[in-house]
């Protein structure tokens, strides 16, 4: 098996000699010259601390690698701290850091002719660009995960990024101190890793290592654990034996393998963005996966994790209680996962978990509860339609909320419009906030609606107000939320045809969402209406406007 199939074209080709002046020049020997070529994509940077320690380890993986007789070399994309841009203008590039991860590993990895990929990543939209690419290349490849954070401290009490977003209003509220507030804030985050609740970040990398794509244990080792840097020397004897057999992307996703990480989504209570995400990683892959799937697989999968942001627990307990592979093979047991499907290790699913330790329900266990006490019998994630979303929307339903609410329109246009409108008390208990022109051609870059839910969250409203918006949630985000509403307000939609005081009736049972409005009287306003301008004239978020997809189809950025 010749494992250097795409880097022989610039290193043993004697009509590339400037090509082989460039590698010597970086130190390759001869011997070198010969050997496979494994690009190391990191999305490492200083300033998230999701992000900050990928770098180190994507060395460390490249000095296993060399060991492994291949050649690593690493490179770099980019990232965006949610949490750092959540609520302000920042958010709107979040999104489109997605496919521009995806497009500059793509741009890296064929322009300098490596023959296999291992992407290093830390927050939300770093994994499904890392997987997106991954399947455009179809090269061998794995992804690994820099881990969750730990959690932080204050008064006794376990903190996390939510705590900081939702210290704001319970200080606009009267419930905290000045001083409190700001000791929340100094403690929520105590070093490297990313969010620890159920939150995007450990959604998707659990996620994915259902899908196949991460080795066993990856997604649930904290990023301050010992054996995230131990893992190294398995992630090089991966990639090696993936150039071996040949093994590439496009012959692990299956629909099957896309139905096991959306079974994982929804009994872990995971994120919303998980919808847009295997949406779009389903795309790349040209595989038929549409919002119906994903209601399939959450009608038949309980939550079965009480973990944050509805829950009590984080990402370091399920690594307490044996991690993500005991959650996997707990479902598998039950049926709720596919066994047959292949995997980066080049065994299956069965096979990766034949030997992992059983999960424990004894003990006082609550982080992972067995199916006949599940905290919800079918998943979190609900696809709703109806006149308000007749394109589909995403709610996240934990079992907390209820199953049906009705209320009063209390309507924003933008973000900064709502979480102004929620400081100065304009919400009341029973409203519907909608939030607007906030989707994916509106926003541009459907920014996440984190602040306004936490300040509701803050100031005591959450289980009394619902909130709908064209935007997305936070995988922080919990109560009555339903996002991705298309067609969006920028497009017509009937959100922009929303006023204050229509009667919104959400109802998960039957998963429809309505306003109660006459097809007569919407199609009254929606002749008056008009498109705003776009906020942008020029540069990516322009671009992307312009070229990117509804949020029913993942919002990518390639499909036209």
């Amino acid at each position: 098996m010749q494992l250097n199939k795409y880097s022989k074209r610039v290193t043993q080709d004697e009509t590339q000699p400037a090509a082989q002046a460039m590698l010597y020049g970086v130190g390759l020997t001869d011997e070198d010259m010969k050997k496979p070529q494994v690009g190391i994509a990191s999305t490492g940077f200083d300033g998230n601390p999701c992000n900050m320690h990928l770098n180190n380890l994507a060395y460390k993986i490249k000095e296993e690698v060399n060991k492994k007789n291949q050649v690593g070399l690493v490179f770099n994309t980019i990232g965006v701290s949610d949490g750092i841009s959540m609520g302000t203008s920042g958010m709107n590039y979040s999104l489109p850091s997605r496919d521009i991860i995806a497009d500059s590993i793509e741009v890296v990895m064929n322009a300098q002719s490596y023959d296999a990929l291992v992407t290093v990543v830390g927050c939300d939209k770093n994994m499904p660009g890392a997987i997106m690419a991954m399947l455009r290349l179809n090269r061998p490849s794995l992804m690994v995960y820099g881990g969750t954070i730990a959690s932080g401290r204050y008064k006794g009490k376990k903190l996390n990024i939510v705590s900081a977003f939702e210290a704001l209003g319970q200080k606009i509220a009267g419930v905290i101190s000045e001083e409190e507030f700001r000791e929340i804030i100094k403690n929520a985050i105590p070093g490297a890793g990313a969010c620890g609740g159920m939150y995007t970040a450990n959604t998707m990398s659990s996620s994915i290592e259902a899908l196949g794509f991460a080795l066993p244990y990856n997604s649930s080792i904290p990023a301050v654990n010992e054996e995230k840097e131990s893992e190294t020397e398995r992630i090089a004897a991966a990639i090696k034996n993936l150039l071996e057999l040949d093994l590439k992307p496009l012959d692990i996703i299956t629909k099957k393998s896309l139905e096991n990480a959306v079974a994982l989504v929804n009994a872990l209570g995971g994120s919303t963005n998980a919808v847009l995400h295997y949406l779009a990683i389903a795309h790349a892959a040209d595989i038929d996966f549409t919002l119906e799937d994903f209601q399939r697989v959450s009608d038949r999968t309980p939550v079965i994790a009480d973990l944050k942001p509805s829950g009590e627990y984080l990402m370091e307990d399920v690594h307490g209680v044996g991690g993500t592979p005991a959650v996997m093979k707990y479902l598998l047991e039950k049926g709720l996962l596919h066994g047959d499907c292949m995997t980066i290790t080049g065994k299956t699913i069965a096979e990766n978990l034949a030997n992992v330790k059983a999960l424990s329900f004894e003990n006082d266990q609550h982080v992972i509860h067995p199916t006949e006490k599940a905290l919800k019998s079918s998943g979190n994630i609900q696809i709703l339609y109806g006149n308000l979303a007749t394109e589909g929307s995403v709610a996240k339903i934990s079992g907390n909320e209820g199953d049906l609410f009705e209320g009063k329109a209390v309507v924003f246009d933008g973000e900064q419009n709502a979480n102004d409108g929620i400081g100065a008390g304009k919400v009341s208990k029973g409203d519907v906030v909608v939030i607007r022109y906030v989707g994916p051609r509106g926003g541009p870059g459907m920014p996440e609606m984190l602040k306004p839910t936490s300040m509701i969250m803050g100031a005591g409203l959450g289980k009394s107000v619902a909130l709908v918006t064209d935007g997305r949630f936070s995988g922080g985000t919990h109560g009555f939320v339903v996002g991705h509403i298309t067609p969006e307000a920028q497009s017509g939609g009937t959100i922009a045809l929303v006023k204050d005081g229509d009667i919104i009736v959400i109802d998960a049972k039957n998963k429809t969402i309505n306003v109660k409005l006459s097809q007569e009287e919407l199609a009254m306003r929606k002749a008056a209406w008009k498109a705003p301008e776009p906020k942008h004239k020029k540069g990516i978020l322009y671009k992307y406007a312009k070229i990117v997809s509804t949020a029913s189809e993942g919002c990518v950025t390639d499909k036209f």
